[in-house]
């Protein structure tokens, strides 16, 4: 077998771009499903190696054990949370459209609860005009809800396509789990790059997921559930549905998921119930903002050196562009754009992470 030329690599790795460029075209249906069955073999596969050795060696069977623990621990909760947002947000729109929840009310009551000189003041610049907000709350609200409602039915109306992407996540996740590593070996080999590199890029695809969804999914589903949990223990109407916006916010590094329950408290405390006000305000800086000063450095540890602003830009990013799949997909593409700046010819040192 003689040594390929020049032009018989250069027409190979054309053939290589075309025919991958077609399987994406026919995989992209399924881009999502393929996307978070690669998180989940990623996210659990520690687990898979613990196993292996409790199972004999056998890797089928470990991988059947943790594709079912990873049902338990994730797909069934997100389903069971997905069912009660979409209740609760048709819910808040309906009372939105028929008039019987007006959030300005609650603005009323702190305004009326506020000093006569900031009163006065406020008056002065403006900022109560209570009819214009009610307007601008009522139609932003809506909106939120209308949206979350109408991709529920959505979901309903293709339940079949659903239950699919769904199967095919989890069936892929199954085989990654088990044949991951041989994978890895593949793809790493098959990479024009030294072996050093190319091995250093596949750490850091496996550390920025393993990083992105313990550090800011994990967190994020804990600093919601308790805020949940506190507005539920409160008798604060849509707490399923403030829990999800504090978990979406507390992405925002500093404040996060503070911009919800802090001014809630305000409200308590000036409306005339200091101790709901005094209760919440200790609920959310002793447990809600100790989830993210104390777990997410033991969760996220050294996987992922990037600074929070990186992170915070990079999952808006990619949540705009890329929908619910933007929160992997954004810190994932701005920690490879890092660390292919460090690796190989031209490169700005070791590889990151």
């Amino acid at each position: 077998m003689h040594d390929a030329t020049p032009i018989e690599v250069r027409a190979l790795w054309l053939l290589r771009a075309v025919v991958t460029a077609a399987l994406v075209v026919v995989l992209l249906p399924f881009f999502g499903s393929i996307l978070w069955a690669g998180v989940i073999a990623l996210l659990f596969a520690p687990l898979q190696a613990r196993l292996l050795p409790l199972l004999r060696h056998r890797p089928t069977a470990a991988a059947l054990v943790t594709t079912g623990i990873a049902v338990l621990l994730v797909v069934g909760p997100a389903l069971l949370l997905a069912a009660a947002l979409a209740r609760e947000a048709a819910g808040m729109y309906a009372r939105l459209q028929s008039g019987t929840s007006r959030p300005v009310d609650y603005l009323r009551g702190v305004f009326d609860a506020l000093p006569a000189p900031v009163a006065s003041w406020l008056d002065r610049v403006g900022l109560v005009d209570f009819e214009a907000v009610q307007q601008r709350l009522t139609t932003a609200l809506a909106q939120g809800a209308q949206f979350i409602a109408t991709q529920a039915v959505g979901i309903g109306q293709n339940t079949f396509q659903f239950v699919l992407q769904l199967f095919v996540s989890l069936y892929l996740a199954f085989f990654l789990i088990r044949d991951g590593r041989a994978l890895v070996r593949i793809v790493r080999d098959a990479m024009p790059l030294a072996r050093a590199d190319s091995q250093a890029l596949a750490r850091t695809f496996a550390a920025v997921i393993r990083a992105t969804v313990r550090g800011n999914l994990v967190v994020a589903a804990l600093q919601g559930l308790l805020g949940g949990l506190a507005f539920w223990a409160l008798g604060v109407s849509g707490a399923v549905l403030w829990a999800v916006v504090m978990g979406v916010l507390s992405l925002v590094p500093a404040v996060g998921a503070g911009l919800v329950w802090a001014p809630l408290a305000l409200y308590y405390a000036l409306t005339g119930a200091p101790l709901k006000g005094l209760a919440l305000l200790a609920w959310g800086v002793l447990a809600i903002g100790l989830v993210d000063n104390l777990l997410r450095p033991l969760l996220v540890g050294r996987d992922l050196r990037l600074p929070d602003y990186v992170v915070l830009v990079s999952t808006l990013g990619g949540l705009s562009a890329f929908g619910i799949h933007g929160l992997v997909l954004g810190p994932a593409t701005a920690a490879f754009f890092v660390a292919l700046w460090h690796v190989g010819p031209g490169g700005l040192g070791r590889a990151a992470p």
